[in-house]
C-alpha cells in the first residue's frame, strides 16, 4: 500500500511545532479568602493549610509559611488501648465550603486509621474588624477516646523587630524578644493552663511599631485548657491552643468545642491586648457577680490600710500587727502562716488544734480584736499529706487527684523532709466536706475573721473514673470550688460573714473569693536572675475593680523557719534584717503594688524595724496612707494607659530568697536594672482621672507627665490636686483637652495627681 506524501507531511509540521512550543507550567489554584478589609485569611484550597493571616493595616502577614506536612490542628486519640494520632495531611480529602457571609468551612474525611472519622473547621470573620473566629466539630466512632486536641496552631509567626510576648501569667508578665528565649538549642516550650496561672483566656505576640497576634476563648464556663507558645532551632516560633474533651468524648459520635476560638491582629502593646479582652470580659457573668462589685466584701477588709504576712505562733504575728497599725495610723489586718498544729507543707490538712493550743490561740485573737485587727489563717484547699496520720485512716488517697495512669502524683515541696502532699479532687463531696468542716471550726471556735484558701486559682483534671466526674477535662473543679464556697459561707454566716481568699488571680474566681493574692510585684525574690519575664499589671487592666487585690513578698528580713521543720536545718538567724543594699528591691515591690492599685502587705514585719529600717518602714507608710487617701481610683478606679514618663533606669542588687534553702545558700544576690519612678493611670466612677507615681529612688526625681485626651478622657476643663500623706492639696487647673506637668518628685516620696472635673 502506497503512503500519501501528503499526509506524512502533515504529521511532520504538526510533530515539530509541538516540539517548538513553549511550556506553560500549570497555574496554582487560588487560595481561599477571607476578607474584611482588616484582617485577611487564606487557605490552600487543596489541602486547607493555612497560608495567610494578614494585617491589612500593616500589610503584614503573621503565617510565615507552613508544608502542607504540618497543618494548624492535630488529634491525640486511643481506641483499644492504641495510641492514635491525626493531622490534616493523614487524608484522603479536604473539602473547603465558602459561605456569602464571610465564613469557610474546612472539612476533612478519609482518614485511614479510623474510616468513621470527620474534622469541621469553621473560620468566621467579624465585620469590620480585625477579628476571626474558630471552631471544630468532630465525628467519630463511639470507641474512639480524645484525649488532647491541639487547635488552632500558628506555625512559623513571621518575624518582625523588637518583638515581644505578653500573658496574663496570675498579674501578667511580658518577654522582650521571646524567639531567642524559645528558639535556645532545640528549642523550647512555654504553656499556661486556665483555668489557672493563666488568670484570662488570652495572650498577645506583638511587635514594638509593627503588628500583633492576638489569641483569646471565649469560653464563659471556665474548661479546662491550655494556650502555649514553643520554638524551634531553626528560629521559628509557634502557637497553639490546646483543649482536652470532657469525658474524652467516650461513648460519643460527635465532639463539638464547647467555646470559640479568637484569633485577631491589632496593632500596640500587652495593654491594646488588654483593651481587646476588656471588651469582651466585662460582659461576662463573673464581672457582673463580682463580690466586690455586688458589695458583698467585708467592712474590715475594704478598709484595710495595710497587711503584715507574718508566720508562727501569735506572739511573733498579733503584737507585731498592733505596732505597725500603730506607726502607719491605719487598719493593718493580718495574713496568718505557720498558726497551725502541723509542720508546714507537710502536715495539711492537721491544722487543729492550734500549735499554741485552742485556748491561747483563742485568747491572744480575742486582744487583737479588741485593738482593731482582723486575722486570716492559712488553710491550703486541695493538699493532704501522705505522710500524715489522717491519710491513712480516713484512706484519703480515694479522693486524690489522679493521673492518666490511675495513680496519684505526689508534690514535693519541703526540701528539708522530702515528704509529699497529694491534691485533692475538689469534685468529691468527701474533700469538700472535710475542708469546710476545719474552715467552720477555726472560724468558729477560734475565731478567726477569714481563711486563706491556698492555691485556689488553680485547677487540675483527675481521671479517676469513682469521682463521678467526666475523666480529664472539663469544667469540673470550677464546679467543684463554686460548690465549696457557697457550703463554706453558709456554715460560717454567723455571728459575721467569713471572708474568703485565694492565691494568684483569676477571673473565673471572681463571684467566689473576696480578694485575691498577687506576689509578682515581688517576682525577683522567687524567679531566676536569667528569667526574660518582666511582670506587667495584665489582669488589673481588664478587672481591677472588680477585686481586691493585696499581698507582697516584700520583706526586710531573711526568710523564716517553721520551728516544727527538722532542727538540723534552722538557721542560727531566722529573720535577720536584710543588708541596707537591697532597700530598693523593697521599695520598688512596695511602689509596683501601689500603682497597681493593691492593698500594700509587708511581709516579716518586726518591731525593731521601726527603727532600724525606718527609712523603708516610712516608704511603706508612705504608700499606705496615699492608696487610703485615693481609694476612689486606687481601689474602685478603672485602669488606664500607664503614661510614659522620662524616668531614668538605675541598677542596684536584688535578693532572691527561699524558705527551703540551705543555711548557706538562703540568700543569693544578683544586679538588676529597674525604673526608678513608677507610674499608672486611672479613671475613677465619677469620672476623675488620678495618676499614681512612685520614687524607689533615694533622691528627688524631676518627672514631665503628658495626658493627652485621645488616650485618656479628661473633662475640658477641671482642677489639679496632689493627694500625698498630709491630704489633698490644690495644685493649679487646666482648661484645655490635654494636661501637661512637671512634676519635682522628692526622693522615696509617692502621690496621686487626680484631674478633677469643675
Amino acid at each position: 500500500m502506497k503512503s500519501n506524501p501528503f499526509i506524512l507531511v502533515y504529521i511532520l509540521f504538526f510533530l515539530l511545532s509541538i516540539a517548538l512550543s513553549p511550556i506553560v507550567p500549570a497555574q496554582p489554584e487560588k487560595p481561599v479568602l477571607l476578607d474584611n478589609g482588616a484582617l485577611r485569611i487564606g487557605f490552600d484550597s487543596h489541602s486547607g493549610t493555612l497560608t495567610e493571616f494578614t494585617d491589612l493595616k500593616l500589610n503584614h502577614n503573621h503565617s510565615g509559611g507552613v508544608s502542607a506536612n504540618d497543618g494548624f490542628w492535630f488529634l491525640e486519640a486511643e481506641t483499644d488501648g492504641k495510641a492514635l494520632s491525626f493531622t490534616p495531611s493523614a487524608v484522603e480529602a479536604c473539602d473547603i465550603r465558602q459561605d456569602t457571609e464571610g465564613t469557610i468551612h474546612l472539612i476533612w474525611t478519609g482518614f485511614p486509621a479510623s474510616p468513621g472519622l470527620k474534622v469541621e473547621i469553621t473560620v468566621a470573620l467579624e465585620t469590620a474588624n480585625a477579628m476571626s473566629r474558630w471552631t471544630m466539630k468532630i465525628q467519630k466512632p463511639a470507641d474512639l477516646l480524645l484525649k488532647k486536641v491541639c487547635f488552632p496552631r500558628v506555625q512559623n509567626i513571621s518575624r518582625q523587630e523588637h518583638e515581644y510576648l505578653a500573658v496574663p501569667e496570675w498579674t501578667g508578665i511580658v518577654a522582650d524578644n521571646p524567639r531567642a528565649m524559645l528558639c535556645t538549642g532545640q528549642g523550647r516550650r512555654a504553656a499556661w493552663s486556665y483555668p489557672g496561672m493563666l488568670s484570662m483566656q488570652c495572650a498577645a505576640y506583638y511587635a514594638q511599631g509593627g503588628s500583633g497576634l492576638y489569641t483569646a476563648f471565649d469560653d464563659t464556663a471556665a474548661f479546662y485548657k491550655s494556650l502555649g507558645f514553643w520554638g524551634a532551632s531553626d528560629g521559628s516560633v509557634n502557637a497553639e491552643a490546646v483543649h482536652f474533651p470532657s469525658g474524652l468524648a467516650q461513648g460519643q459520635t460527635e465532639w463539638a468545642l464547647p467555646y470559640g476560638i479568637l484569633l485577631g491582629v491589632f496593632q500596640g502593646d500587652w495593654y491594646t491586648a488588654a483593651e481587646l479582652y476588656r471588651a469582651w470580659a466585662l460582659q461576662q457573668s463573673w464581672t457582673k457577680e463580682s463580690r466586690l462589685k455586688k458589695g458583698l466584701t467585708s467592712d474590715w477588709l475594704l478598709g484595710t490600710g495595710a497587711w503584715v504576712w507574718n508566720r508562727g505562733r501569735s506572739e511573733g504575728v498579733l503584737p507585731y500587727a498592733a505596732e505597725l497599725q500603730h506607726a502607719v495610723g491605719l487598719l493593718v489586718s493580718v495574713f496568718w502562716h505557720w498558726w497551725h498544729g502541723c509542720p508546714y507543707d507537710i502536715g495539711f490538712p492537721e491544722y487543729l488544734p492550734p500549735r499554741e493550743g485552742a485556748d491561747a490561740f483563742k485568747a491572744a485573737l480575742e486582744h487583737a480584736h479588741a485593738e482593731g485587727l482582723h486575722a486570716m489563717v492559712y488553710m491550703n484547699q486541695r493538699a493532704w499529706g501522705m505522710s500524715t496520720k489522717s491519710w491513712q485512716e480516713q484512706d484519703a488517697e480515694r479522693f486524690a487527684v489522679k493521673g492518666e495512669d490511675g495513680k496519684v502524683h505526689p508534690e514535693v515541696y519541703n526540701t528539708f523532709t522530702g515528704k509529699a502532699l497529694a491534691s485533692m479532687c475538689l469534685y468529691t463531696p468527701f474533700w469538700r466536706d472535710t475542708y469546710a468542716g476545719l474552715a467552720e471550726r477555726a472560724f468558729k471556735e477560734l475565731g478567726v475573721d477569714g481563711i486563706y484558701m491556698d492555691q485556689a486559682c488553680d485547677s487540675h483534671r483527675c481521671y479517676d473514673p469513682t469521682h463521678g466526674h467526666p475523666l480529664g477535662g472539663g469544667n469540673y473543679w470550677m464546679d467543684g470550688f463554686k460548690q465549696l464556697e457557697q457550703d463554706l459561707r453558709k456554715r460560717c454566716a454567723e455571728p459575721r460573714p467569713i471572708t474568703l481568699a485565694g492565691e494568684g488571680c483569676g477571673e473565673a474566681w471572681l463571684p467566689y473569693l473576696d480578694l485575691l493574692l498577687t506576689l509578682q510585684n515581688s517576682k525577683e525574690r522567687y524567679s531566676s536572675p536569667d528569667s526574660p519575664w518582666e511582670v506587667i499589671p495584665f489582669f488589673h487592666a481588664v478587672y481591677h475593680p472588680y477585686a481586691v487585690l493585696y499581698g507582697s513578698y516584700s520583706s526586710l528580713t531573711m526568710p523564716p523557719y517553721d520551728e516544727l521543720w527538722p532542727a538540723e536545718f534552722a538557721p542560727e538567724k531566722p529573720l535577720e534584717l536584710l543588708d541596707r543594699a537591697f532597700s530598693n528591691q523593697f521599695c520598688l515591690e512596695q511602689a509596683r503594688a501601689f500603682t497597681w492599685g493593691q492593698q500594700p502587705a509587708i511581709a516579716n514585719f518586726t518591731p525593731n524595724q521601726l527603727t532600724e529600717r525606718a527609712e523603708e518602714i516610712a516608704y511603706f507608710k508612705r504608700i499606705a496612707q496615699v492608696r487610703y487617701r485615693a481609694t476612689k481610683y486606687l481601689l474602685q478606679g478603672e485602669f488606664l494607659r500607664p503614661p510614659e514618663i522620662n524616668a531614668p533606669m538605675a541598677e542596684a542588687p536584688f535578693s532572691r530568697l527561699s524558705i527551703y534553702a540551705g543555711q548557706q545558700d538562703r540568700l543569693k544576690s544578683f544586679t538588676k536594672r529597674y525604673p526608678q519612678v513608677l507610674a499608672s493611670a486611672w479613671r475613677a466612677p465619677d469620672g476623675d482621672i488620678g495618676v499614681a507615681v512612685a520614687n524607689v529612688a533615694n533622691e528627688p526625681m524631676e518627672i514631665v507627665l503628658n495626658l493627652n485626651s485621645s488616650i485618656y478622657p479628661l473633662p475640658l476643663t477641671g482642677h489639679l490636686y496632689r493627694i500625698d500623706e498630709a491630704g489633698r492639696t490644690p495644685i493649679g487647673s487646666f482648661d484645655r483637652p490635654s494636661v501637661e506637668l512637671r512634676l519635682p518628685l522628692p526622693a522615696r516620696d509617692v502621690w496621686v495627681i487626680e484631674c478633677s472635673r469643675n
